[in-house]
Formats: C-alpha cells, sequence, structure tokens
C-alpha cells in the first residue's frame, strides 16, 4: 500500500509493534509495556484490565499469570482475548486480536527465575482473584511460603504464560482534527498471510 510509510512503514506487523514498544519506552514515565487485557466469561460478559506485556515474539505476544485467576480461567475457556497497547507520549496504540495457548514449559520457568525473590515468593503466596480476609493474610501466606520454599522457589504449577497468536492487528496513529491514521493487519488463520487495509478515522 503506498502510503503506507513513516511509523507504519514494514512488511512485519510483529516488527511494527516491536519498533513502537522500543519507541515508547523512552517517552512512557511508568510501565510502557502496560496492555488493556480482555477476555469474556463462559457467559458471554467481558472483563478488562492492565497486564505487562513481557515480550512480543516473531509471531505472538506473550505475559504472564496465575492461571487459576480469573483472566487466566477466562483465557483457557474461551481460547481467545484482545489486548491494547496504548501510549499517550506517542499518541499511537495497537490492538490485537487472537488465539491463546499457555506457555507452560522452559520459556516461563526461565522467565519466573529472572523475577525478583520477593515477585516470585509472591506467586506462591496470592491465591489471585479469589477473596482475601485482610492484608495481614496475605502476608501471613508470605512468610509461610518464604520458609517452604526457600531461596530457590521453583515456578509454582498454577502460574505461567500465555501467547496471543494474533489474527487481527491494527496500528493506530493521532492525527490532525480527529483525522486519525488507520492500518489493520488480517489473517484466516495463523499461519496465512496477512492483507492490510487502511481504515476510516
Amino acid at each position: 500500500m503506498s502510503d503506507r510509510t513513516g511509523i507504519f512503514a514494514g512488511d512485519d506487523p510483529f516488527e511494527i509493534a516491536r519498533r513502537w514498544l522500543a519507541e515508547a519506552e523512552a517517552t512512557e514515565v511508568n510501565d510502557p509495556n502496560a496492555m488493556a487485557l480482555a477476555t469474556s466469561d463462559t457467559d458471554g460478559m467481558p472483563n478488562v484490565r492492565i497486564v505487562l506485556l513481557k515480550d512480543i515474539e516473531p509471531a505472538a505476544f506473550v505475559f504472564y499469570t496465575n492461571y487459576e485467576s480469573a483472566k487466566g480461567v477466562e483465557l483457557q475457556q474461551s481460547g481467545a482475548a484482545a489486548l491494547v497497547l496504548h501510549w499517550k507520549s506517542l499518541r499511537r496504540q495497537v490492538r490485537v486480536r487472537g488465539f491463546v495457548e499457555k506457555e507452560d514449559g522452559q520459556v516461563a520457568d526461565s522467565y519466573y527465575r529472572s523475577r525478583s525473590l520477593q515477585s516470585r515468593i509472591g506467586a506462591w503466596a496470592s491465591r489471585q482473584s479469589q477473596p482475601l480476609a485482610s492484608r495481614s493474610a496475605l502476608m501471613a501466606q508470605v512468610a509461610m511460603n518464604s520458609a517452604r520454599h526457600g531461596m530457590q522457589p521453583s515456578r509454582p504449577p498454577f502460574w505461567g504464560g500465555f501467547r496471543i497468536s494474533p489474527v487481527e492487528m491494527e496500528f493506530w496513529a493521532d492525527g490532525a482534527f480527529r483525522l486519525h491514521d488507520r492500518f489493520r493487519w488480517r489473517r484466516i488463520g495463523s499461519k496465512t498471510d496477512w492483507s492490510v487495509e487502511r481504515l476510516n478515522p
């Protein structure tokens, strides 16, 4: 497409997303990798929350969580999700919709080991999304799990990654007078070629 130039240039949408994220890392004050993650429950009721993107792989977006949390359960039930990366400093966003699979192997082990000890213990201590009697009850769980797992805790079996393989990605940049630039990349499945089209603002 002749007018897909400048910040939109390129034949690989994942490379464009990585480039935009790298630019955001230089301009966003906090958490340039923060993304809104949308899921739905078995009744079709949507949920959305902010989580941290950990990697843009050659063909997927990866983040980590408790598999027994509300989002973890919904992701495993539906097998699909949507996300938005929005950078106010750049006035840009990336929207993604796709299919989900767990990352429950060596990649997840490696990332878990890279986290601070307190975060690793916290993953064991928190029954994410479940009711909690008090802050002191949580800290008691932290203390108990610190004593139980020591300085080298293994990755909990209920904690790991999710990989979102997109079938649709949209790149949006702010334009004067609300005449924004939008390009949508679409494909039938995760292994097929992309088609790209400009969208009205």
